[in-house]
């Protein structure tokens, strides 16, 4: 099977978590939780990730000239990511998000983004020659939206597929030309809510946002519903695809992961269909373990997984 060549353009934040028996009311203090600190940032998230599963990865980012820049960017090339294109910025501070997390494996995050948002058009210029060459260009929303549509336009030119997670869940509809640029809109519930302005509650309701998304542009959309699945808009059909129930522990990189997996099972040549199992398969594996990139899981482990959970079916 093909190594895939990813391109990923998104952020790189240090997660400071702190894990406790439920989340916080306003104005409510939670105590006995267990800290930690984790790399994380969606971009970051989904270049470790598909790295893991044994993608070939550039990663295109900004972080600081601080402590925790350098060691995100140790990180990343002991991962063996292309780290060329992430620009030190001697200006702005590496992002940090605030993470809570409780026992049920929901959180809350506050990010402080950083040098992700001083991220412009020059450093997707820089990495044009990557893009071009790439299977497949991994974008979300972390950073300036003009960045974003910037690079999703340079890749649909040259005919690479373009995968967006819009997360997270923007304030606005995405521009009309950026989802004309998006080959895999991978949503949640509560993104493509915002994005289609319909409730996603169940299948029902996620297949009118899928239609809505779909009029507005975007070739494919792939609404993931947690431990639902996934329902899959091509235009041409519409699937709803079962997800894996496992006990979760931390769904804070779950959809990074399954963009990463989508992505790899894409550039692998794999069906549509069989991409988005095998995405549900990544995020389903990664949300049995605490932290972002912590949770991440290598091909060898995913393999481990599926045999495990055909086997329990």
């Amino acid at each position: 099977m093909k190594t895939p060549h990813l391109v990923v353009i998104g952020s790189s934040n240090t997660d400071m978590v702190i894990k406790s028996a439920r989340l916080p009311r306003p104005g409510e203090t939670v105590t006995g939780g267990q800290f930690y600190i984790a790399a994380g940032g969606k971009g970051a998230n989904q270049a470790v990730a598909a790295a893991r599963l044994g993608a070939h990865v550039t990663f295109v980012a900004r972080v600081g000239t601080d402590m925790f820049g350098s060691q995100a960017i140790e990180n990343y090339d002991n991962e063996g990511i292309d780290t060329e294109l992430i620009i030190r910025d001697p200006e702005h501070a590496t992002g940090v998000a605030l993470i809570l997390v409780d026992e049920q494996g929901e959180n809350l995050i506050a990010v402080a983004s950083g040098a992700n948002h001083a991220m412009s058009k020059s450093d997707v210029d820089r990495a044009a020659a990557r893009i071009r060459e790439a299977d497949a260009l991994l974008l979300q929303l972390e950073i300036p939206l003009e960045v974003v549509g910037y690079a999703a336009h340079l890749a649909a030119q040259a005919g690479i597929p373009v995968i967006l997670d819009p997360a997270p869940a923007p304030e606005q509809p995405l521009p009309p030309e950026l989802l004309r640029d998006v080959t895999y809109l991978t949503p949640n519930e509560s993104e493509a809510e915002r994005l289609s302005g319909i409730p996603v509650r169940d299948e029902a309701s996620a297949r009118q946002a899928a239609d809505k998304l779909l009029a507005a542009g975007a070739k494919n959309v792939i609404i993931t519903l947690g431990a639902q699945g996934a329902l899959v808009a091509t235009g041409q059909q519409m699937e709803h695809v079962p997800g894996c129930r496992v006990e979760a522990k931390d769904c804070t990189a779950a959809g990074d992961a399954f963009n990463a997996g989508l992505a790899v099972a894409l550039a692998q040549g794999r069906p549509l269909l069989e991409a988005v199992r095998y995405g549900h398969l990544v995020a389903g594996l990664s949300v049995t373990r605490l932290g972002a990139q912590p949770s991440l899981p290598t091909a060898a482990e995913v393999t481990q997984f599926a045999q495990s959970w055909a086997a329990s079916l």
